[in-house]
């Protein structure tokens, strides 16, 4: 679907259904748990807001900042964090949250230091995963939709900070931003 200037890859109302349809998944499997979510800044934010808006049970939630260190980091897996949590996980059941999923080597490196915390637990529920592009293998218990090797912008992903805000998800066009 193009919307103006843009493919359009997962609409807004898509994207609401598939967030409701995991928020009800969660609000099941964590019953009576006590939950922590853990967002990464800034690409989760919004996936995070919706997400939390749905789930039908008590839970906190945090941010997390983790940097990767240059374009040299996808093979590296050279990040860094940015902002600490301010909650204590430990004993905790902790479901990060992601917006997307592709190497899976910052993730990875999120799930390695919130162990160092020792939670009770420690899942990831995402809204796209590209497992064709995968390295690692993560905790991925819940995943919103599959993509390839496409980029995209939209519902916090962006590029060079451009088009973060779109209430869509589209396949990234370059020749935007000359």
């Amino acid at each position: 679907m193009i919307d103006g200037n843009y493919e359009i890859l997962f609409s807004q109302e898509s994207i609401s259904f598939r967030v409701s349809e995991l928020a009800a998944e969660i609000t099941r499997d964590y019953a009576k748990r006590d939950l922590v979510l853990v967002a990464m800044l800034k690409g989760s934010i919004y996936f995070m807001a919706d997400l939390t808006r749905e789930i039908d049970l008590p839970f906190a939630f945090d941010l997390i900042g983790i940097s990767s260190l240059g374009r040299a980091s996808q093979e590296t897996g050279i990040v860094r964090v940015t902002k600490d949590l301010g909650l204590d996980v430990t004993d905790k059941d902790v479901l990060i949250v992601e917006e997307i999923v592709r190497s899976g080597l910052t993730t990875n490196y999120l799930v390695q230091y919130l162990e160092k915390r020792a939670p009770r637990s420690i899942e990831l529920v995402t809204l796209l995963h590209s497992p064709e592009e995968q390295l690692i293998d993560l905790p991925l218990k819940y995943t919103g939709f599959e993509i390839g090797y496409e980029r995209v912008v939209g519902y916090g992903m962006d590029y060079r900070e451009q088009d973060r805000a779109l209430p869509f998800i589209a396949k990234l066009d370059e020749s935007r931003y000359l």
